[in-house]
């Protein structure tokens, strides 16, 4: 039996064991002590809500990260689903799915008007995922972004 828990500090190492496993999902360095302290930073600032899929044995399974944003045309909170990770030896077992209702669910609980995301064309299982979980592709809109100068 798979459940989710908002993390908190007391989950902060396991926590940064999955965040670590997602930073190399994208082929980013491994820093351990700086994960943490993101973590932690995003966690002690409430600047992030965190939802862990944790198993019948206690071990973390999964996570999910939302950001908070702002809607001036609705006039309410939003919700960026940031992060979304579940370990390999754990996928396929619907643990995605459940942090994803964990979400929806803190989404509704703080009357905000939508749970946003994005992801890459080339995350076929990602783009599979979201829309039978009810969001909605934006064929509408271009995104852009601008990075800051290295």
């Amino acid at each position: 039996m798979i459940y989710t828990l908002r993390a908190t500090l007391n989950e902060l190492d396991g926590l940064t064991e999955l965040f670590e496993g997602y930073r190399r999902f994208y082929n980013k360095a491994a820093d351990f002590n700086s994960a943490k302290n993101f973590l932690k930073s995003r966690i002690e600032n409430e600047e992030s809500v965190i939802f862990l899929a944790v198993g019948e044995n206690g071990e973390y399974c999964g996570f999910t990260q939302l950001y908070p944003l702002f809607s001036s045309t609705r006039m309410k909170r939003l919700w960026l689903l940031n992060d979304l990770f579940v370990a390999e030896t754990f996928r396929g077992r619907g643990i995605s799915r459940k942090l994803i209702d964990a979400a929806k669910k803190h989404c509704i609980e703080t009357n905000a008007c939508s749970l946003t995301l994005e992801t890459a064309k080339s995350n076929e299982a990602g783009n599979n995922l979201y829309p039978g979980e009810g969001f909605v592709l934006d064929e509408e809109h271009n995104f852009y972004s601008w990075d800051t100068p290295q």
